[in-house]
């Protein structure tokens, strides 16, 4: 029997002298084992002497419950309590959907001095500069296909 078997036993062989003759034997063999035993039967003799002190207040239990209930009734208190507020958590629900939609949809676009948005139509100067803007690194890379064509 191995130690981790014997601490799986203890309680047993502490209690009933006359089983596990396993546990036993290690207990003997081993002296970590077999002071353990001990310290723990000493521990038991202890707790079977003890009594509760006779001064008590009769309405100790009585009391006692009462606190255990208001505690539980108590609404919890900490660093997260404020995340319990519905209002606050449709104003951040409200805050992230705006993010959200504003990082998605993002201001992209020529605007005019006024700051109004200048809408292109296809076919002019000014949608063939937004077209070669957005797709500069796609366009890039087809010139060293013109050299390819050269050395031909």
């Amino acid at each position: 029997m191995t130690c981790n078997e014997f601490h799986d036993h203890i309680l047993d062989l502490a209690t009933n002298e006359h089983g596990l003759s396993d546990a036993r034997a290690h207990a003997e063999a081993c002296t970590g084992c077999g002071a353990e035993l001990a310290s723990f039967r000493q521990t038991m003799a202890m707790m079977d002497d003890w009594a509760a002190p006779a001064d008590t207040s009769p309405y100790f239990m009585t009391r006692l419950r009462a606190r255990v209930r208001e505690e539980e009734a108590a609404p919890a208190r900490g660093w997260m309590e404020w995340l319990r507020r519905p209002g606050f958590a449709v104003a951040m629900m409200l805050l992230m959907v705006l993010s959200i939609g504003l990082f998605h949809y993002g201001d992209s676009g020529a605007r005019n001095d006024k700051g109004e948005r200048v809408v292109a139509t296809k076919g002019t100067a000014v949608s063939d500069l937004q077209y070669l803007d957005k797709n500069h690194d796609l366009l890039a890379d087809f010139e060293m296909l013109d050299g390819l064509e050269q050395n031909r």
